[in-house]
């Protein structure tokens, strides 16, 4: 989870504070309250972050920037949050005492569920960030669910209440109506500018429950996440809930057998501060002779090798991808760079996965596994910027399932991989459930996009003059460009938030894209039959704007098996062969033009057609 911003030295700065030293057990479990921010994307989770290590003074003016907690670059740039964060901070309330208060700053885009899910599972409480101006939101439901299933005591806070369109008791009522949390005290703030923040703190130690724990207990610790750190080898974020873990101990991970010695524990303040002792309730890191995060799993129990607890944990669910997409390089000379390149950002994100493979037209790359669209997207980034690599992407696809005449079923992560459609008996393609809000001026439009996209309707309710629309989708139409089109119909207003239900049988048939007669792998899809001709058709137009003419005609076809459904024609580029042919008889030109003609035959024959990279990215991006 918490990243440290900068290489740092091998020796941890000693200086630290008494209160930061002393084992929990004696400053009293009941001192301590581990809380998540959750909320939808941009209603300010990481700014009251911000504010709330302000006030507790945990860094100096100095040290203090916008986002602190968002460490990445491209979190900066796009202004999200992707990985969840967390800090520890101490607090003096008004009735004088002294409280730890471990935060963690979760993401709100739905590709990043997977690291809301285990920040919550460490945590007894949630704060519930809604805006103001905006009310609640698709991924606000999703989260707070989250929260409710495990046990969480949820304070509602309204933020950015400074804005002139801000409504307090309009949307207290939507979050009573709508999710069923009483909102009669939900706390008003600005975490820009910092009104109300103080309230916030005194909520937070009154109103969320303290961790339970028992100091005399065998160790009995919660893996929450893990990273590699250059410097430090494998960093491991822990949730202790029983016993103490302190550096020297020998540890035992229940899961996988393996054993290490503590070599330093700590927390996060945000900086890392190495302390001497964890107790049972706080969050802190561990540092051993730990050489791979695959190591590491997340959900692991930790425990004292010669003490073992009896039980482990219940953990939590693994990330499983849901997208997949070829990741090839533009030169084929840089492939062993891209596998290094995979292989390190493979350690700091467990739910990246990857495997070698093979295409015909693009060489040696790699199939690789993600969350969703917004994760291919920043892992595509990173890649490119971090490690400085061209890359072509191919068309995503979703994992189906094939049964076989034998009786046999398999998974197909690729198209280009289908067995031969005389050995299937039925395909089964990945349904969602869609859960979408938006104003009801925009509703028809986003209806008439989710018929469009076999989409079952199966709820409509409203909420003063918002809609709630759920839907039934295959996922395949959704990976797309479904979330492009629904902000674009309405102009941004639109929430959508998602969750796998089941797998259902389709008539799904496999579309090859040929550019002058040879198929483009990376352009293979599975689509519904009866959308086929009409994607194909898409897809053909959009190509035909995008690839550049060459000296010789370029057809550009959409096929099923032998079948051709849709095709393009690109045009030659003409270079006038008679310019210099003045008067004389007109065979002299008909030679000419005769010459040309065989020589642009030829090239048809022998010439490669270059497709530009941005034609892979936005052919797929077509409406259908």
């Amino acid at each position: 989870m918490q990243k440290p911003t900068a290489p740092l030295p091998r020796d941890v700065p000693e200086s630290r504070s008494a209160a930061a030293d002393a084992p929990t057990g004696a400053r009293t479990i009941s001192h301590v309250r581990n809380f998540a921010i959750i909320a939808h994307i941009d209603h300010g989770k990481s700014t009251l972050a911000d504010r709330l290590i302000q006030i507790t003074g945990s860094l100096t003016e100095r040290e203090m920037k916008e986002q602190i907690l968002d460490s990445m670059d491209i979190e900066r740039e796009r202004g999200i949050t992707i990985k969840a964060q967390t800090v520890r901070l101490i607090y003096h309330a008004e009735d004088g005492e002294e409280y730890t208060l471990n935060l963690i700053d979760t993401p709100g885009h739905v590709d990043f569920a997977y690291e809301v899910n285990r920040s919550l599972a460490a945590c007894e409480g949630s704060l519930l960030v809604v805006d103001a101006s905006q009310g609640v939101e698709a991924q606000t439901l999703a989260n707070v669910y989250q929260a409710i299933d495990n046990d969480h005591e949820i304070i509602p806070v309204l933020n950015k209440v400074d804005l002139p369109a801000a409504e307090t008791e309009r949307v207290k009522a939507q979050i009573e109506e709508v999710i069923g949390l009483d909102a009669s005290d939900a706390l008003p703030i600005s975490a820009k500018t910092g009104v109300g923040v103080p309230a916030v703190l005194e909520a937070i130690v009154k109103r969320l429950p303290a961790p339970k724990g028992i100091p005399d207990a065998p160790l009995k610790a919660l893996l929450v996440d893990s990273w590699y750190d250059p410097y430090l080898g494998v960093v491991v974020l822990v949730r202790m809930i029983d016993g103490h873990l302190k550096k020297g101990q020998k540890i035992k991970m229940m899961g996988t057998g393996a054993a290490y010695p503590v070599d330093k524990v700590g927390v996060f303040t945000p900086k890392m501060l190495e302390v001497d002792v964890l107790g049972p309730g706080e969050i802190g890191f561990l540092i051993g002779g730990i050489k791979e995060v695959a190591d590491t799993r997340v959900g692991d129990t930790i425990t004292d090798e010669k003490k073992p607890t009896a039980a482990m944990l219940p953990g939590f669910r693994p990330a499983i991808p849901v997208v997949f997409c070829g990741l090839f390089p533009v030169d084929a000379a840089d492939f062993e760079d891209l596998r290094t390149a995979m292989g390190k950002l493979r350690l700091n994100d467990a739910s990246f996965s990857y495997e070698m493979e093979t295409s015909a037209a693009l060489g040696f790359g790699f199939r690789c596994g993600f969350l969703g669209l917004l994760h291919l997207e920043i892992i595509q980034e990173r890649l490119e910027r971090e490690f400085n690599l061209d890359l072509i992407a191919t068309a995503p696809s979703v994992v189906y399932k094939i049964a076989l005449n034998d009786g046999s079923e398999i998974e197909l992560h690729n198209p280009v991989d289908m067995p031969d459609p005389t050995k299937i008996a039925s395909i089964s393609e990945p349904w969602i459930k869609a859960t979408i809000m938006t104003p009801d001026d925009y509703l028809g439009a986003i209806l008439k996009l989710c018929q469009e996209r076999r989409g079952v309707q199966t709820d409509l309710s409203y909420v003063g003059s918002r809609a709630m629309v759920t839907y039934q989708l295959p996922l395949n139409e959704v990976v797309f460009d479904f979330y492009d089109r629904l902000k674009s119909i309405s102009k941004g207003y639109a929430s959508f938030d998602y969750h796998i239900e089941n797998y259902r049988e389709g008539d799904l048939v496999r579309m090859n894209i040929l550019v002058n007669a040879e198929p483009v792998d990376a352009l293979s899809m599975l689509v519904h039959r009866s959308q086929a001709e009409n994607r194909g058709r898409a897809m053909c137009e959009k190509l035909k704007e995008l690839i550049p003419q060459h000296m010789f005609v370029i057809p550009i076809q959409a096929a099923i098996g032998g079948r051709i459904i849709a095709r393009e024609t690109i045009r030659a580029l003409r270079k006038d062969v008679t310019a210099k042919c003045y008067g004389g008889d007109a065979s002299r030109k008909r030679k000419l033009l005769d010459k040309q003609k065989a020589g642009k035959k030829k090239m048809r024959q022998f010439g490669k057609v270059e497709i530009p990279q941005e034609a892979f990215i936005a052919a797929l991006k077509v409406d259908s």
